[in-house]
């Protein structure tokens, strides 16, 4: 494996970083913050076996508990059936989609957020179990526990509205209107304000934590669709990734403007940070890149080749000596030594894990109790692609990612077949196959491509039998299909369309 070397020693990286934040802190006290909150000071924690790493994985509707410690895979959480087993069932009560994460201060409660249910479960982080289930906004997304861990807000993206949720005991206890599409909520390191982007404003909106008012707006970001969001350690920046612009725009929380856009990459995911630097995880290109940041624009100094498929959640250990990042169509996680910025292990999880968290000291006493197999063992795999000119679909290009993507992943007697399309024609509705090896192909699905070509994810769920996919555009050039072919084809108004994004 290929991988750029950085040469970052991880204990050197968090005194650069104190000392980077001391300096960015300076410049808040002279620049113009007395509404700026402070950074609240942590200590580094070693990777230790009380410690966890969770994946929201959307397609079992589990989550899978890690040991960073042997990085070998507890078991899972089972919040929902796996997908298309009994979800389609009018009876059915569990959560569906789970896709997004958070945790308390103290490390005591892990949140999970379900877009398909629009459920919140607020799980003991030490017992494995769900202390409370709590139904909020439409397509809830991502959210954050207040500094006393007794509200966890989540943005719900089909409204314009922030649920906040009773973590203690379960239930709303309001919603506060926040402007169209709000996708995440983050918090100050002080807990004082809240900032949320939203998928149709380019904008950051501000609350004001105490009173629940909306106190500004930040606006000029790079795009108008933001799916995530991260903070920075010092409460200085807010990376704001932009997955169909391929860029991310960092804000500058001193002065409350846009400090650039950095052009990251199709398929942008998620940020985080360790030490010194951000990581952006790029879903087009199957890599996570790397920028120092510092008081001027932040440089790009690498990325890390990932072992898998569609990088999407990110984060690090509490001492920074390790990275974790989820791979949402290899249905892994890889683990990358930050030293040397080189993929160190990949560990199977559930299936298409989304949002992944590390939690240090999550289970004090180092017990895994209430956990189970569900999901796990059921891996995806890609296959190779043809576009319609007869030319490889899956070969990278290292600006624009993959033409055409295809992934198989075995859900309850079937296949769930995903597909990704990018530059293909604008506005133009496609016929795919299923190409067995002797030449028969067999209708899988079609779908519509967007106003720039691109269809960011279809999927069709049937049993696969293909060696690759291929499509071509209807009215196109098409060879005879046969009858039986024909009997399997899923019309377009079957076609499940989603936009993942955590």
């Amino acid at each position: 494996m290929r991988v750029n070397r950085i040469g970052l020693i991880a204990g050197g990286a968090l005194a650069v970083a104190a000392a980077g934040a001391a300096l960015l802190a300076a410049g808040a006290a002279t620049a113009q913050s007395a509404a700026q909150p402070q950074p609240v000071r942590s200590t580094p924690i070693p990777v230790s076996s009380r410690d966890r790493v969770y994946t929201a994985d959307q397609t079992s509707n589990t989550v899978t508990v890690i040991d960073p410690s042997t990085d070998k895979v507890l078991g899972t959480i089972a919040l929902g059936a796996q997908r298309l087993s009994t979800t389609l069932n009018p009876q059915y009560l569990g959560d569906e989609n789970v896709h997004g994460l958070a945790f308390s201060d103290d490390h005591r409660k892990l949140a999970v957020v379900s877009i398909g249910s629009d459920t919140v479960d607020i799980v003991d982080t030490a017992t494995n179990k769900v202390l409370n289930h709590t139904d909020v906004g439409r397509a809830s997304h991502e959210g954050w526990f207040t500094r006393d861990g007794k509200q966890f807000w989540v943005a719900d993206r089909g409204r314009d509205t922030v649920t906040i949720v009773d973590a203690v005991h379960g239930g709303v206890v309001t919603d506060l209107n926040v402007g169209a599409n709000p996708s995440k909520v983050v918090m100050s390191p002080d807990g004082k304000l809240a900032y949320v982007n939203h998928l149709t404003e380019a904008e950051i909106t501000v609350v004001d934590v105490a009173s629940h008012r909306v106190v500004d707006h930040i606006t000029g970001l790079g795009d108008a669709f933001s799916s995530d969001l991260a903070i920075s350690p010092d409460g200085a920046e807010l990376w704001v990734p932009h997955k169909r612009a391929g860029l991310t725009t960092v804000v500058d929380l001193v002065h409350r403007k846009v400090k650039t856009v950095l052009k990251t990459g199709p398929d942008t995911n998620h940020p985080n940070f360790a030490g010194q630097y951000a990581y952006v995880t790029v879903g087009g290109l199957d890599k996570t890149v790397v920028y120092k940041r510092s008081s001027g624009n932040p440089a790009l100094v690498g990325a890390i080749q990932d072992n898998g498929h569609a990088p999407h959640g990110v984060w690090p250990s509490g001492d920074g000596s390790r990275l974790y990042i989820g791979l949402e169509k290899s249905d892994a996680v890889d683990v990358v030594d930050t030293a040397t910025n080189k993929v160190i292990d990949t560990i199977a999880v559930g299936q298409e894990p989304q949002a992944l968290v590390y939690v240090p000291d999550a289970a004090p006493n180092g017990g895994a109790p209430n956990l189970g197999r569900q999901g796990l063992g059921q891996q995806a795999h890609n296959v190779p692609t043809t576009l319609p000119d007869g030319t490889p679909g899956d070969t990278m290009d290292p600006v624009k990612g993959r033409a055409l993507e295809a992934t198989i992943r075995p859900v309850a007697g079937l296949d769930m077949i995903d597909l990704q399309a990018r530059g293909l024609r604008p506005s133009t509705t496609y016929q795919a196959y299923g190409m067995a090896a002797d030449g028969t192909r067999t209708k899988v699905v079609t779908f519509a491509t967007d106003g720039n070509g691109n269809a960011p994810q279809v999927l069709a769920f049937a049993q696969f039998d293909g060696t690759s996919v291929a499509i071509v555009p209807i009215g196109g050039t098409e060879r005879p299909v046969s009858t039986a072919d024909d009997a399997q084809a899923v019309t377009a108004a079957d076609l499940f369309y989603c936009d993942c994004c955590c």
